[in-house]
This record gives structure tokens, C-alpha cells and sequence, in this order.
């Protein structure tokens, strides 16, 4: 019996079951203890699908209601828990291990695993962790709601469930429609730009979908097949640009990364493809020597910023008084500003993803951070890489090539995840030059 068979025979069993039970219209909570109690599969189906119906046609503030409710009324039950814990205590075994790891679950995580009955469920709760990312700024005890969410959908989206597909020009136009609107790197302005970012030969674009969410794309990743490594993305972009046959080319550069789902944020998606698309390009290319990327620096304005204006900074005050000139918007098509500029700007983004940290010890770039751990290497920055508009409101202008060396993938990962050591090559390195005053 397939899931919609299911649920419409559960739905004369619901029927009956809520009829019992008051009031006659029940809501979210009292649907939601149903569910938990229900053992039957069409019965559970039928109640999990009225809830998520009931739940998606509530407005915004019943909505942050219900999910406030999990946080109190959902959690472990106590009592079992306190029972588990003497257990534990009288007699550390296996057994008891079990039952207290049992016991420690809030009952949110089956009451979400059931909800996972309905048809189309997985895509629905997707859509609901979305609602809890984005009242967090301003309830931040849902922050346990969403711990469970993330915990169900690491096992949920592991790489075994993902299929990783080629986009080309032929892929349907739904999922085509997908990619420009999920593009969050380097917009896609028409149809026709998608079109050479996808159809020539030097061109490749490969997405992870999950077979739960029918075309819809998880995440999905760009590559320029090129001779050396680029400094800059026009030239990747360019509408009349030479292309390379890709037989010749021995660079694969992986320009822009989008994440499709935000209710999937948090999940490790983007390691498990870029590390897939280079064992498929080896083996379709074996001229391929070099895989890296052409990755924003987007947190280093910001940075630059605060730097600037804080009492204790990690800039001198002598290349504070030389960043006046970055006031001009215009400062990078001058020649005489950008020279006096460029060496105390390298500088400063040097120390900034070398020194720089968060409250957690963790470099301060979001994008540095994801590669790093996943075993690039720092390689180079490229003065004034990316000029849009966008480029240089970020970045200043700033882009940078993490090497993806397959023989030290690992330990470079080591070395980050365990030490928190930035492995930069020495080009970077020497761009640190001391802050003197």
C-alpha cells in the first residue's frame, strides 16, 4: 500500500478517532498527542497529514504558537528519564545505556519522525524548519526545537540518500528555473547567461537531489574547465569568451556553490559534492590536474569596517589613516588610490582570514570556514577578482583560490577541525606583513 492509499483509508479511522476526543474540532497539540499515541500506520498517516495541513494554513504568529508549545510540552518525559538515570547508575550496562539514550529523546523527534508519514512530508518539514530559523533571532528557546530538526535530517540527508545529477541545457526546465533562482553567488540574469554557464563543452553544473523532494535541488555547484588558475571571475562570465576544449584543460574551478533549502541549513551537503564532482571529473578528464575555487570573501568589509573604527584593532593606525581612501566608492578605478591601496588592503585581509577569529575560535569568514574544513588549502587572494557592485561592497573587490589537493585533503581537515589551523601557501603568508605603527 503506497502512502496516499494509506492515508485515504486511515481517513475513516481518523474520523472515528476524533470523534472521541474534545473538542470536536481538535487543534494542533491535541493532533499532535494523537499522533504520538497512535500505533496504527494508516491511522498515523491520516494524523499526520491533517496536522501539517492544519499547520501550513495558519498564519504567522499561530504558527510560532504551536512551535513555542514543542518546546515545553514536547521535551522528555521526566519521569522516564529519572528512572533511566538511577538505572544507569545501579547498573552501567548495555541495557541500561539503551533505555537512558531512549529516554533522553524529547518526544519532538518521534512526533516529527511521525509527522514524516504524510505524503510529501519531507518537504513539508523542511518548510516548518523554516519557520523555526527564522523566528530564532527573536525566540531563541526554540533553539531545542531546532536542534531536533537538524538531528533528523543529518540521517535524513546523508550522502546515502543523495543522487548526485549533471545540470546541462537539457535538464528539465523546472529544475533549470531552480538554478536561477537559487543562484546566490553570481546572479543569473537570463536565460541566455544560463545557458553559458551550462552549455559549452568547458562548462559543467552538478547538483545533489534527495528522492523525497522531486525536483527540487539540494545544493549545486559551478565549475569552469580553464588552462591555470583564474584571478578573476569576469573573464569566467564574459559573454564572448574563448572556450576551452575540454580535453585541454587542466584547472576545474568551482566559481560558485548555492544551497537551495534554507530549512536545511547546518546540514553537511557542500563537502560530500564538491569532493563527488572531483572524483567524476577525474574520471571523465584525466587531464584535469587542478581543482580549485574562485570563492567571495564576504565578511571581509564588515570586518574592515569595525577594524577601522575600534579603540583595540588589529590594524595600525597608519594603515587606518591609508583606508580613508576606500571612502570614495569609486576608489578602485583610480589608479593612484588603488596603488596606494593595495598593499595595505592585501595586508589586511591576510590578517584577516590568518588571525582573525569569532567568539568560538574560528576564522571570521563563513565561506574560508567551509572550505577549510573540508581540507582545501588557503592558496591565493586575488586583487580586485570580483568589481560588481556586490564584489566590492563584500569583499573590496577580493577574491580567493582554495586548492583542493587530493593528497592532503584529509589532513588539512585534520589540522583545522582538531588544531583550528588555517593552512595557508606561502603566497598568503607573506602577505602578513606586521602591523606597525
Amino acid at each position: 500500500m503506497d502512502e496516499t492509499s494509506s492515508a485515504s483509508s486511515g481517513r475513516n479511522i481518523l474520523h472515528r478517532l476524533m470523534g472521541a476526543l474534545r473538542p470536536a474540532r481538535p487543534d494542533l497539540l491535541t493532533l499532535a498527542e494523537a499522533l504520538l499515541s497512535e500505533r496504527g500506520e494508516s491511522s498515523g498517516v491520516a494524523l499526520a497529514e491533517q496536522l501539517l495541513a492544519m499547520y501550513e494554513a495558519l498564519g504567522t504568529d499561530e504558527r510560532l504558537k504551536f512551535l513555542g508549545e514543542l518546546v515545553g510540552r514536547f521535551g522528555a518525559d521526566r519521569v522516564r528519564l529519572n528512572r533511566a538515570i538511577d538505572r544507569y547508575r545501579e547498573e552501567p550496562s548495555p541495557a541500561s545505556g539503551i533505555e537512558l539514550h531512549a529516554a533522553a529523546e524529547p518526544r519532538r523527534q518521534e512526533l516529527i519522525r511521525r509527522l514524516n508519514l504524510a505524503p510529501g512530508a519531507t518537504e513539508r518539514l523542511v518548510r516548518m524548519r523554516e519557520d523555526v530559523l527564522r523566528a530564532l533571532v527573536t525566540h531563541p528557546e526554540l533553539a531545542t526545537v531546532d536542534a531536533d530538526f537538524l538531528h533528523l535530517f543529518a540521517s535524513w540527508f546523508n550522502r546515502g540518500f543523495l543522487v548526485l545529477q549533471r545540470i546541462d541545457w537539457h535538464t528539465p526546465a523546472r529544475v533549470l528555473e531552480r538554478i536561477i533562482r537559487y543562484e546566490a553567488v553570481h546572479e543569473i540574469t537570463s536565460w541566455e547567461d544560463l545557458r553559458r554557464r551550462l552549455d559549452p563543452e568547458d562548462r559543467r553544473c552538478f547538483a545533489f537531489f534527495h528522492p523525497t523532494l522531486e525536483g527540487e535541488p539540494l545544493i549545486f555547484v559551478e565549475v569552469a574547465l580553464v588552462d591555470g588558475m583564474p584571478a578573476a571571475i569576469t573573464p569566467l562570465l564574459a559573454e564572448r569568451r574563448q572556450v576551452t576544449p575540454a580535453k585541454r584543460a587542466d584547472t576545474a574551478v568551482f566559481y560558485s556553490i548555492s544551497n537551495c533549502q534554507f530549512g536545511l541549513r547546518g546540514v553537511a551537503l557542500g563537502n560530500f559534492l564538491i569532493k563527488q564532482v572531483v572524483e567524476d571529473l577525474r574520471r571523465e578528464l584525466p587531464t584535469l590536474k587542478t581543482f580549485v575555487t574562485l570563492s567571495p570573501a564576504p565578511g571581509f568589509s564588515r570586518w574592515l569596517r569595525r577594524e577601522r573604527e575600534a579603540k583595540r584593532s588589529l590594524l595600525a593606525a597608519s594603515e587606518r589613516a591609508a583606508l580613508a581612501a576606500m571612502d570614495r566608492v569609486d576608489w578602485h578605478t583610480q589608479p593612484a588610490a588603488a596603488r596606494s591601496l593595495k598593499p595595505v588592503l592585501s595586508a589586511a585581509i591576510a590578517r584577516y582570514f590568518l588571525e582573525a577569529r569569532d567568539g568560538k575560535g574560528r576564522p571570521l569568514d563563513p565561506v574560508a570556514r567551509f572550505h577549510l574544513n573540508n581540507g582545501a588549502r588557503l592558496e591565493r587572494i586575488n586583487w580586485l577578482g570580483d568589481v560588481s557592485p556586490k564584489g566590492l561592497e563584500q569583499g573590496a573587490g577580493f577574491m580567493v583560490n582554495y586548492l583542493y589537493d587530493l593528497d592532503r585533503i584529509e589532513r588539512n581537515h585534520e589540522a583545522f577541525a582538531n588544531e583550528g589551523r588555517v593552512i595557508a601557501s606561502r603566497t598568503v603568508q607573506r602577505m602578513l606583513r606586521p602591523a606597525a605603527e
